[in-house]
């Protein structure tokens, strides 16, 4: 439940309902927009393995697609475990969400308009990724969702991977596809724990 105070936040019941069904929704947002995006990313990683008719591609995004079902799936079930713990939210967390995510998406399309200013457009996979990454930091607090500090460090860890690829001279494809496919893997893991664990 939202804290009634911002010096002293209250600590819900574990038994209110209120709360138990505001976690689970929370928790099932989660599953959904983690996979989602899971998916987006592997999308992407498979465009740089051939062209759209080609079997490597098609099979990157078949499996892509069948690990989102299978994930939103669980994560909406009607027999799902319960969470093990209702969330305690900060006060104004929604506004903080929506803060967030705002910047979030301005620092995409800064990133991609500086990378392709510079002429450097392989950047933007990795340039991408970081901004997710760093961004769910604050989610982690907002949502009280410790599982978000680990998705945002391998996140963040996946977009420096990318940077050294581009530094060492890999190839843009190469680039992208270990890039898409690094992060799909940290967001299907993080939709698959919330599906699984809450």
């Amino acid at each position: 439940m939202p804290s009634t105070s911002a010096a002293t936040p209250a600590v819900p019941p574990a038994d209110d309902p209120e709360c138990l069904a505001l976690t689970r929704t929370l928790r099932r947002r989660g599953v959904l927009v983690l996979s989602v995006f899971a998916l987006l990313w592997a999308v992407a990683a498979a465009s740089g393995t051939g062209s759209a008719t080609d079997a490597a591609p098609l099979g990157i995004e078949a499996a892509a697609l069948v690990l989102t079902v299978v994930a939103i799936y669980l994560g909406y079930r009607g027999d799902a475990t319960p969470s093990p713990r209702p969330v305690n939210l900060p006060p104004r967390w929604a506004r903080g969400v929506g803060i967030v995510n705002t910047v979030e998406l301005m620092a995409v399309f800064t990133v991609v308009a500086a990378s392709n200013a510079a002429g450097r457009p392989e950047a933007v996979p990795a340039g991408i990724a970081l901004v997710v990454g760093l961004h769910f930091f604050p989610l982690a607090r907002l949502y009280d969702q410790w599982q978000y500090r680990w998705t945002a460090s391998l996140l963040t860890a996946v977009a420096v991977a990318g940077f050294v690829l581009i530094a060492a001279g890999l190839a843009d494809e190469s680039v992208r596809i270990v890039v898409g496919l690094g992060s799909a893997a940290v967001l299907w893991a993080s939709s698959y724990h919330l599906a699984l664990r809450g």
